[in-house]
């Protein structure tokens, strides 16, 4: 299957050898960070450093000047590689050893966005903002999104893009030096902390025929339980009905699922209008609609009318692919199973070829792995093999 790994241009730039060790790992391709978010990061492998410290969210390329000129919503160029396009410098250090690259760009994921323009964050139940997670029901926020999109997708050098979090965001989230494990949270419990109370969220309650106040109210009764320590119940829609009541989960999920919908359309749109023809625009996914965060939430037969396919979360173990490829089994387009390749981030570079193996059986027809900058000399030694067994003999 055709493989891509992850890497941030940082893990290129000033490191002669980075180019050729990736691709002696057997991938065809790499999705490049284009814009991402606020990270600290290993660079186990660099002659030059072993940390790099992304303070903001960022994109790692000059941002067009006139294209976010008179707009209060602009990106922020990076300042922590020394390069003047440390996109462009990577990519051209890549293709340069036979790799194809792929744009990787993050979206509604932005803890600079919510510190300098707090009226763009998610709104709790509680009113508590969430910084690093723009509202995606607000216009000034889509406008921004979409024009981010366009602009970091095309980069020069990158024959497709990867569109992470592209849809709500939420509370779960490794958010600065995280406290938030004190109460275990289930899947529903998350679904009810995410839900946005801002001034457009609200309008869009209230266009379903919801009272704004009143949903907050019972989504801070719904919780008291889990705050008691008594559990969340059960999982996906069956949870969310449980805690908060069937008509107004089923209303929620369905105002939530429309915004998140065009804003899939309105972006997907906008790389397309910009790039070359042929260009391909994958989203980072998960079938269950309720979902937020990097692999957000989307319709399999709704998201692959729009986008040329999907990238979905499978490390873990078989049960956990299963509910995660079975949705989309049997549709066309790309269905690129990730798994992370860093043990010491939750993965299983040891069992990448059974685990790869049985995604394929399940429909998934590309591979992505997760992270190649990031993992150590052990876990990307793992790799390669993994990858030569996967290939057809004969």
């Amino acid at each position: 299957m055709r493989t891509s790994a992850f890497l941030y241009p940082w893990d290129v730039v000033g490191d002669p050898d980075a180019a050729r060790r990736l691709a002696d790992l057997g991938v065809q391709q790499v999705t490049l960070a284009a814009a991402y978010h606020s990270t600290r990061a290993l660079t186990p492998r660099h002659p030059a450093h072993r940390v790099v410290t992304a303070e903001y969210a960022a994109v790692l390329y000059p941002p067009d000047a006139d294209r976010w000129a008179g707009r209060a919503l602009r990106p922020r160029a990076q300042s922590w590689t020394a390069s003047d396009d440390a996109f462009a410098e990577a990519a051209e250090a890549l293709t340069g050893a036979g790799l194809e690259v792929h744009s990787w760009v993050v979206l509604a994921h932005n803890s600079r966005l919510g510190a300098e323009h707090p009226d763009t964050s998610v709104v709790n139940a509680y009113g508590d903002r969430y910084p690093w997670a723009p509202c995606v029901a607000r216009p000034e926020v889509r406008a921004y999104l979409t024009g981010l999109a366009a602009e970091a997708a095309t980069r020069a050098g990158a024959r497709g893009t990867e569109l992470e979090s592209c849809g709500w965001y939420g509370l779960a989230h490794l958010h600065a030096h995280d406290k938030t494990a004190g109460v275990g949270l289930g899947d529903a419990a998350q679904y009810l902390m995410s839900l946005c109370f801002c001034s457009a969220c609200r309008a869009g309650y209230a266009g379903q025929g919801l009272d704004a106040d009143a949903l907050a109210a019972a989504v801070r009764t719904a919780l008291e339980p889990v705050w008691a320590g008594s559990g969340s119940g059960a999982a996906g829609r069956a949870g969310i009905e449980h805690l908060l009541g069937a008509d107004p989960a089923a209303t929620t999920l369905r105002w939530r699922g429309e915004v998140a919908r065009t804003l899939q359309e309105d972006v997907v749109a906008a790389v397309r209008a910009a790039a070359e023809p042929g260009f391909q625009v994958l989203l980072h996914a998960d079938p269950e609609p309720h979902r937020t965060g990097a692999n957000t939430g989307v319709d399999p037969a709704h998201i692959l009318s729009v986008a040329d396919g999907v990238v979905l979360p499978c490390t873990g173990d078989d049960a956990a692919r299963e509910a995660v490829l079975g949705p989309f089994t049997g549709r066309q387009g790309v269905l690129a199973a990730n798994f992370s390749v860093v043990t010491g981030m939750g993965g299983s570079p040891a069992t990448l070829e059974r685990d790869a193996a049985h995604a394929a059986s399940l429909g998934a027809n590309q591979l992505r792995l997760y992270h190649a900058g990031l993992a150590s000399d052990p876990d990307l030694a793992a790799v390669a093999p993994a990858l030569a067994g996967l290939r057809p003999r004969g």
